[in-house]
């Protein structure tokens, strides 16, 4: 039996496990897969060890913030490929999807009861981290709460950090001690644990949602009381989608990521992020499969750690700088929102931003735009508005342009507070991978965040760094994605 690393699993509440229970529960809320999953290979330990079935319960609620035709459509499309890979072991597989808000009230504890223990993920943004406590102060046994979230365990560290080179110098020095421990690639593989079956009344009153046709035919979702101006994104949920995307990406991009990533025409990046969002992959099965293609162990990983963004995985080029934005910027957001309780927060920015973008304030700004127009991608700049559009339409906007969208938000809001309001708003209204750690670091990296200062200083940015879209235009290709979202 795989032992799953200690810094990997906190109990929630004091509640004992009831080992006359006749299953393990397993509440999926945030590594929403069957396979590198923490969470799901503790509840398969589990429930061997007590020697009973295992319940995984997948809902989705109705009433969660900014909830829309785009996200319901991405996740259900996820609990898809779930329910299929589910069915071929001896787990039973509840996929939930809440009809209308309040109608799943209840359901977490009616399986609980029957249960010895309940294990669930550990997300350290959205309203996720109080719903896991609230249930732990409710359930009647104990809770796991079990991160997957990085490479890193988030409980490697209780500090922040002020910069990406300072988080990647931490990295390189203890990072290494938690190489060897990943999860189990499928962890239900010959677990061999009893069936299970739920009472009537259970299933009567929270009946398993069709989850397969819906994620065939999104249409039906027209009746939930869900955000219907946000239409399903074209780009498919799942772990198997995202699989094919990870696949895609190392067989036909990443030679060119280095080079063309941040030319909107090449589309060279790796287009994982709303997988790694929605946990239908993890940050361990992208590292291992770019690590069987390279013949790479951590062995192979240079000596010390110096901070540097390249030579220390002692990989490819190319395969070091996707490693650096998949690895060092992505989890430095989730130290951030895991250490502190401001992830989000306009006063979380570094002092000396606060400070210049205090000053510039009252600046006078030439163009003012408010939410609605900035949502219908009508200004005067056809870069942004591109830009806006791609998000609209796709669920995501080409990582750099994203930068120049949010500075340009800046520029056109009133004041800085409610630029990052508007930032946030349409981030997490449109985009598949917003609300989460990793986004909310771009969208405050605009601000100021995890930067420094830069001269010479400017009217409303101060010495926050600067964007425009007419050097953006002359260093970048980007006369196919203009015309693309041109209108």
């Amino acid at each position: 039996m795989h032992e799953i690393p200690t810094g990997r699993v906190r109990p929630v509440n004091r509640a004992p496990v009831n080992p006359q229970g006749d299953y393990v529960l397993y509440w999926m809320i945030a590594a929403r897969r069957p396979h590198f999953s923490f969470a799901l290979e503790h509840a398969v330990e589990q429930a061997r060890a007590l020697g009973k079935g295992l319940v995984v319960l997948e809902a989705l609620r109705c009433a969660y913030p900014w909830a829309s035709d785009r996200l319901h459509a991405f996740v259900i499309q996820g609990m898809a490929a779930n329910a299929a890979a589910f069915a071929r072991t001896g787990a039973l597989y509840v996929p939930y999807l809440e009809p209308a808000a309040g109608e799943g009230k209840g359901l977490l504890e009616v399986l609980s009861a029957r249960a010895c223990l309940v294990v669930t993920d550990r997300f350290p943004a959205f309203f996720l981290p109080r719903m896991v406590a609230a249930a732990g102060a409710r359930l009647p046994v104990r809770l796991d709460e079990v991160d997957g979230n990085g490479l890193l365990p988030l409980s490697a560290t209780a500090r922040s950090f002020p910069s990406a080179y300072a988080f990647r110098r931490f990295l390189q020095q203890v990072l290494p001690g938690h190489l060897e421990d990943f999860p189990a690639p499928d962890p239900l593989v010959g677990a061999l644990l009893p069936p299970v079956r739920l009472a009537p009344e259970i299933t009567t009153r929270w009946p398993a949602a069709p989850v397969a046709d819906l994620a065939a035919d999104p249409a039906p979702l027209a009746a939930w009381p869900i955000d219907h101006a946000v239409p399903p994104a074209p780009m498919p949920g799942g772990w198997l989608a995202a699989r094919r995307r990870l696949v895609d990406f190392l067989d036909h991009t990443l030679h060119r990521y280095p080079d063309e990533r941040n030319h909107p025409d090449a589309d060279a990046g790796s287009g994982l992020s709303p997988y790694l969002h929605f946990g239908h992959i993890s940050v361990h099965e992208v590292l291992a499969e770019l690590g069987r293609r390279e013949g790479w162990t951590p062995e192979r990983l240079a000596a010390g750690g110096a901070g540097k963004r390249a030579g220390w995985w002692r990989l490819s080029p190319a395969a070091e700088a996707f490693l650096d934005e998949l690895v060092t910027w992505r989890e430095l957001g989730f130290n951030f929102a895991a250490t502190r309780d401001d992830l989000e927060s306009f006063d979380s920015l570094p002092p000396w931003a606060l400070l210049t973008l205090a000053r510039h304030e009252p600046d006078p700004r030439p163009e003012r735009y408010d939410l609605e127009t900035l949502l219908a991608a009508e200004t005067h700049d056809p870069v942004w508005n591109a830009a806006q559009r791609q998000l609209l339409r796709e669920g995501r906007i080409h990582n750099y342009l994203r930068m120049l969208w949010g500075k340009k938000i800046l520029q056109w809001s009133r004041s800085p507070r409610e630029a990052l309001a508007v930032m946030l708003e349409l981030n997490n209204r449109f985009a598949v991978d917003g609300r989460d750690p990793n986004s909310a670091t771009g969208i405050l990296w605009c601000l100021g965040r995890y930067d420094r200062p830069w001269g010479p200083e400017r009217p409303i940015f101060g010495t926050v760094r600067y964007m425009s879209s007419e050097a953006t235009l002359r260093k970048l290709r980007m006369k196919e994605y203009l015309r693309r979202f041109a209108s």
